[in-house]
């Protein structure tokens, strides 16, 4: 059984010889740095959020809320963080959360996102707007023992352009489909407002688009002699309102693999999920992009958690440390998705930044796990938390 927390003996033993870590030991410290290292533009397009941000602190201070309420001379020697998730046991109860357009933030940042990731059997779940090609990162995925990939859609207007998307994650190798819904279209984030930037108008994050057989079949031109009508075209079909729980259900009948649907605050939405064909749902609200004064995401959880949806729940929105992973899981997420730590260690430290973000996190649950008095992750309850009046 793989104890993560072995990492922090690693750092101790190489400290004991003079060696100091080069990279940064929490997720502030982390942004801290990134912020040094990144363009402006890019940096404001990874940390800001919607309006005033009102929901990005939200989500942050919701954890602290809740306090862990440890117990003591239970047994812990051995711990166990695997989690099984649409029919495969995964070591960890970590998933990388889909961000797009990393190109902004380092080169074939994919790839090493999915090298770092894939070394430590965490599943990456790919944005419909990343930088690099599917079928590459999947190829990337699949030479690796433990890795793991998730397909994420914007369902785009056109709906054969979506399918086409579909169709080619599916034959890529990806085993799961994670359908955002609470992006239909891009909130009003005045950092990006600020400085005049969209990467995707650049070109930036649109890999998927650009190769795809029915996008290029829209176009007058290849997209490499007339960029600008390409770019022009995916403006006119990325957002799309008219989605409605029936395209879900449609969606069901059209590909073998599990959907995801990410993105859900509301227990009602939970239970039409599960009855429209989900396998899962992402209790989310986009980390705070979308809907400033939107409840906090760790509050939704415990309500659509209480409801008790016929389906596991993953959640995502704030979390900053394995302290946060594990309050999460106690509130009854089966999984949690991690964003922008692993971009900023991305920024800071490429392909060896994201690893160490990630064995920081799954070292800190490690300990905080036993710590608590839980040798297995799904020994976590709400019962292991307490609310601060």
């Amino acid at each position: 059984m793989t104890h993560f927390a072995d990492y922090q003996q690693e750092i101790y033993l190489r400290g004991s010889r003079g060696e100091v870590p080069e990279l940064p030991m929490t997720a502030t410290e982390m942004e801290a740095r990134a912020r040094e290292v990144m363009t402006s533009r890019a940096y404001g397009y990874v940390a800001g959020s919607a309006g005033l941000e009102h929901t990005a602190g939200a989500n942050l201070e919701a954890f602290r809320r809740w306090s862990l309420v440890p117990r003591q001379l239970v047994g812990v020697q051995e711990r166990d963080l695997s989690v099984e998730l649409l029919g495969r046991r995964l070591p960890t109860p970590l998933l990388l959360a889909p961000i797009g357009a990393l190109g902004a933030v380092a080169e074939a940042a994919e790839v090493k996102v999915a090298r770092a990731a894939a070394g430590l059997g965490v599943p990456v779940i790919l944005s419909t707007v990343s930088s690099t090609r599917m079928e590459r990162v999947a190829s990337v995925l699949q030479a690796a023992p433990g890795g793991v990939g998730w397909f994420q859609l914007y369902w785009p207007a056109d709906r054969e352009l979506a399918l086409s998307l579909v169709g080619r994650a599916e034959a890529a190798g990806y085993s799961a489909l994670v359908v955002t819904v609470d992006t239909w279209t891009l909130a009003w984030r005045p950092r990006d407002l600020a400085n005049g930037y969209l990467p995707f108008l650049t070109g930036e994050g649109l890999a998927n688009y650009l190769s795809d057989p029915v996008f290029r079949s829209r176009l007058a031109a290849d997209p490499e002699a007339d960029p600008a009508a390409a770019i022009a075209l995916w403006s006119r079909v990325f957002s799309h309102p008219g989605l409605r729980w029936e395209d879900i259900s449609w969606l069901r009948g059209q590909t073998r693999l599990p959907i995801v649907v990410k993105g859900i605050c509301h227990p009602e939405d939970a239970r039409q999920a599960a009855e429209a064909g989900a396998s899962a749902v992402v209790v989310s609200n986009h980390g705070g992009r979308q809907v400033d004064g939107a409840a906090a995401a760790l509050d939704c959880l415990g309500e659509v958690a209480g409801s008790s949806p016929p389906i596991p729940l993953l959640f995502d929105s704030g979390i900053r440390s394995g302290a946060d992973c594990a309050k999460a899981l106690a509130l009854g997420a089966r999984a949690v998705l991690i964003g922008r730590p692993y971009v900023y260690g991305l920024a800071v430290g490429g392909e060896e930044g994201v690893r160490h973000v990630l064995r920081c996190l799954l070292a800190e649950l490690d300990l905080t796990l036993g710590l608590s008095g839980h040798a297995r992750v799904s020994d976590l309850s709400p019962a292991s938390l307490r609310r601060a009046s």
